[in-house]
């Protein structure tokens, strides 16, 4: 099956039947990634009186709660509300669109006086100069499926030159996807710089801009373009747990 597209002024196919997926799914109290000192995820099985929802126990259908944070377990995509007390500022709020032409890109952090790790602006310049994206997609190295079980919580993971979310502001790039917790510094006294500025925030927001943090795209997966599903829960919060899908873009054959 192919599907076609047309981004600025090129035509490109995709075949829908071959989803990539670069989200960390989310376990029962088993090792995963977490950030922040998130509690671990937890399923929970609700029991009512004799009620209970197991089926495994002996109940009529599964029925459980979910404990999860956001921010610090798994994949989460994030609008400017992260950093605003706006109350309206919500990802169901902010995002309305699903499907964005992304390019993803690796990048090596590289190691500063203080030993941060930190991913520099001129080497994400230097991948993105043949077509301005809807969205970037930031894989760091070393990349190994270690990112699915790390726990980061004070440890000073890598994080983002903040001149970073200056540049993908001002080349309109809409949404930034990577495979660290956070764009900033574990511990920055709160500036939260990167965000700010990749948000605008607070004198010229760029309302419908999101982040998507702790995302994971297997060696597999080539650096390039694709067009990128955005899923999100329907939370009315500042963040959600997501589901980013990628497709292979390849430019279509010129019509006869």
């Amino acid at each position: 099956m192919e599907a076609t597209i047309t981004y600025q002024d090129q035509t490109y196919t995709f075949n829908p039947l071959q989803p990539l997926d670069i989200s960390m799914p989310l376990h029962d109290r088993q090792p995963q990634p977490e950030c922040f000192w998130a509690e671990p995820v937890q399923f929970d099985v609700i029991r009512v009186g004799d009620f209970v929802g197991s089926v495994a126990e002996g109940g009529s259908t599964n029925y459980k709660r979910v404990h999860v944070t956001p921010h610090g377990n798994g994949t989460h995509t994030e609008c400017y509300g992260h950093i605003s007390a706006d109350k309206n500022a919500t990802i169901h709020n902010c995002l309305k669109r699903f499907l964005f032409v992304a390019q993803l890109i690796t990048v090596q952090p590289q190691r500063r006086e203080n030993g941060d790790k930190v991913v520099m602006l001129e080497d994400v310049q230097a991948q993105l100069q043949s077509i301005t994206p809807e969205a970037v997609i930031l894989r760091t190295l070393p990349n190994s499926d270690e990112k699915l079980t790390r726990h980061y919580s004070g440890t000073n993971p890598p994080y983002l030159e903040h001149t970073i979310g200056q540049y993908l502001a001002e080349q309109g790039i809409q949404h930034l996807l990577l495979d660290l917790p956070s764009v900033d510094k574990e511990s920055d006294e709160g500036k939260l710089l990167c965000h700010h500025a990749f948000w605008q925030y607070p004198h010229n927001t760029r309302c419908g801009a999101t982040i998507t943090e702790l995302i994971y795209a297997p060696a597999h997966i080539p650096d390039g373009l694709y067009l990128l599903n955005l899923q999100i829960a329907s939370l009315q919060l500042d963040a959600s747990p997501s589901k980013p899908i990628l497709y292979t873009l390849a430019p279509a054959a010129p019509s006869r």
